[in-house]
Parts: structure tokens; sequence; C-alpha cells
């Protein structure tokens, strides 16, 4: 009871100061990994016990958070610039992730080439919430702000199968118990994929359905949402399918066909994944960071750079060639990539289904959301305002 009193007392104070801490730069990430850092330092939360008494708040957190990245996405929007979208998400994910798979297989001999897939897929995605100065910025030309979050809505969710399918091949080589074969793995991939492209469209044309015909109340309607969410999961996971990819595809789905009203449905939904995301962090800092205390090397250190800098801009400089961006454009998308919170439950979720034979590919995916919690964290705010001001509106 201790441990949840400080926890809620920080969440609260948060609240209540949150704009003041983030005009220093100081982003709830790193106020909440700090927390819980502190926590496992004093001794008031055993971390080695904690993974699977957290697998509920992990699951359901990227659960919502693939979903509503999803049905967020400004279809409408985009379309503009459709063909830079597929070049970074069809050429340059996975390009990405194949680099991260190389240059992990490299620098660490002993990391199953699994475990090495698992890094590279797990630190493909990126986390526009880390760089929310950003976005938010209005002197930032609107078609950057577009494409870094419209990337983050869903690069995740195309990276999920990749890391399913590494912990799927992690786990058989390691004759974890109950773990799926590869065929097994496909086999769930495919009927989530199902799964979430039946559900998404049947619960927002029911939704828009029931608002025509005033049936439902607005009161209401964001919480029915987030319910489709965990529905697409648990229906998914029912069938023996992967509940991931369910929520992904129902949240794609659901955007296309809830009509104009679904953004303002999706905001109970998106503030909900901030409160569990919350604590998603805070449970980083219990967690990974003891098993980081005792592994960390130069080789992780280097690793995490080079994931945050070459492994991430280069495939981008190379997709975005004849785009029409500038070369300080390039630049400043390359690197806003920050790993986030998709990273650290695939972390998490890898814990939770290998227990210690994870640990190696934990620490370096958590060294690397770490350095990029506090490299982005700090650097988005002023690289924001000097882009601004050499590309005006």
């Amino acid at each position: 009871m201790g441990a949840v009193t400080v926890v809620v007392l920080v969440i609260f104070g948060w609240g209540l100061v949150s704009s003041r801490l983030e005009r220093a730069d100081l982003t709830a990430p790193i106020v909440f990994v700090a927390v819980g850092g502190l926590l496992a330092a004093t001794g008031t939360v055993a971390g080695p016990t904690a993974p699977e008494a957290l697998r509920p708040l992990v699951e359901v957190t990227l659960v919502w958070v693939l979903f509503s990245d999803a049905a967020g996405v400004p279809w409408r929007e985009v379309r503009a610039d459709r063909g830079v979208y597929a070049r970074l998400l069809c050429v340059g994910l996975p390009l990405t992730i194949l680099t991260g798979w190389g240059l992990a297989s490299w620098f660490f001999p002993g990391l199953e080439l699994w475990l090495a897939l698992l890094v590279g897929a797990a630190l493909a995605p990126t986390d526009a919430a880390l760089g929310l100065p950003v976005v938010t910025n209005p002197r930032v030309p609107p078609r950057m702000r577009r494409l870094i979050t419209v990337e983050s809505g869903l690069n995740d969710g195309i990276a999920t199968p990749v890391v399913m399918f590494a912990l799927a091949g992690a786990a058989s080589a390691e004759a974890v118990r109950g773990a799926p074969t590869l065929g097994m793995a496909l086999v769930e991939l495919a009927l989530g994929l199902v799964v979430g492209a039946v559900l998404g469209p049947a619960g927002g044309g029911l939704l828009r359905a029931a608002r025509r015909r005033e049936w439902a109340s607005e009161d209401f309607t964001g919480i029915a949402v987030l319910a489709l969410a965990v529905l697409a999961y648990t229906g998914a996971v029912a069938l023996h399918g992967n509940g991931f990819i369910a929520a992904f595809c129902a949240g794609l789905a659901f955007g296309a066909a809830a009509g104009p009203r679904g953004p303002a449905e999706l905001a109970y939904l998106e503030q909900t994944g901030r409160l569990v995301s919350l604590l998603v962090w805070l449970a980083f800092g219990v967690i990974v960071l003891p098993i980081m205390a005792s592994r960390i090397g130069p080789p992780t250190v280097l690793y995490a750079v080079l994931s945050l800098t070459v492994v991430r801009m280069l495939p981008v400089a190379l997709v975005t060639l004849g785009a029409g961006l500038d070369r300080s454009s390039v630049l400043f998308l390359g690197w806003f990539g920050p790993r986030g919170l998709a990273s650290l439950v695939f972390a998490l979720i890898a814990l939770e289904e290998l227990g210690p034979d994870a640990d190696d590919a934990v620490t370096v995916i958590g060294c690397t959301v770490l350095l990029s919690v506090l490299a982005h964290g700090l650097t988005a705010r002023p690289l924001a305002a000097a882009y601004g001001a050499r590309h005006p509106r």
C-alpha cells in the first residue's frame, strides 16, 4: 500500500505541475522512470516478481496504444503525402529492422539470433509522444508534424508481427513450456488480422448508426470505443489468434468506419491510454533499470547511440530521396524517431514470455529507450523552435 500511495501521489502531482515541468523539458517518461528506479532502489517494490504481476497492465496498454494510434490516423489529410508514408513504412521500417537486427548480432555475439531480431524489431517503432513539443508546436510546418505523427501511429502496429514472430522463435529455441511453433505463430497473426478486420468496421458502423438514431449517449461512446479495443484483443485470443494484431487492425478499420465523430470518440481512450502508459514507464524503472544496472556495458551504450542515429536516420535519408524534403527536414525527421512506449512494452512482454533468457535483449532495448527518453525529451523544444524558424509556415 505504501508503493501504491507513492504512485498515486506522483500521478496527482504530475497532473498539477505537468505543464510547468514540460516547459523545463522534464517529460512524463523521465519523471516516472526516475520514480520507478527510486522505488526499486529503496526496496519498496520487488522488481524480479513484478513482470508476471504486471502482465495485464502491460498487455492492455499495448492494446489501447495500437488501437488508438491506428484509429487516429487522419487519412483525409495524409493523401497528399501518401508516397512518403509508403516509403517510410514499407521500405524504411523494414530497413531499420534489418539494420538493427544485423547490428545486434554483430555487437552481441552471445545473443541468440531470434533475440537479436527481437531487439531490431522492438526498437524500430517510434513514439511521437516523446517529442510532444515537436508535434504540438505551431511553428513547425504542419506537413512535418503530420509525417512524424502518422509514421509513429502506424509503425508500431506494422512492427508488432515481427516482434511476435521473434518471440515465438526465441521461445521455441529456448524450449519454453507452452511456446508456439513458428507455424503456429503465423496462424495466430493471420487470425488476429481477420478478427480485427471484422470487429473494427462492425463496431465503428454500429456506433455511427446508433448516433444517427440518437440511441447512443455522447457521454458513453468513448467508453464503448475503449471496450471495443479490448474486445478485439480478447476475441482474437479466444480464437487462438494474436490479440495485438487484432487491436491494430480493428483500430485501422474503426477509424475508416466511425465517420466524422470518430476522432472525438477516441479522446477517452487516448486519455486512459496516457494514464496506463505512466504506470508502464514506472514499471520500466522498477523492473528494467535493475536488470540494466548489472548487465550494461560500453557495447550496449554504443548500440543504443547507433540505434537512435544511424539505424534510424540512414533508412529515413535513403527512402526520402526525391520526396521534396531538404537536408534539414530529412535530418529533423530522422532524429525525431524516439523509441518509447511500444519498445518498452515489447521488452516487458519478452520478460514475461522468456524470463531471465530475455535479460540481455531487454538490457539493450531498455538502454536505448532510456537514452531516447533523455535525448529526445531534452532536444524536442529547442530543435523544434530552430526548425520552425528556418522553415516558416
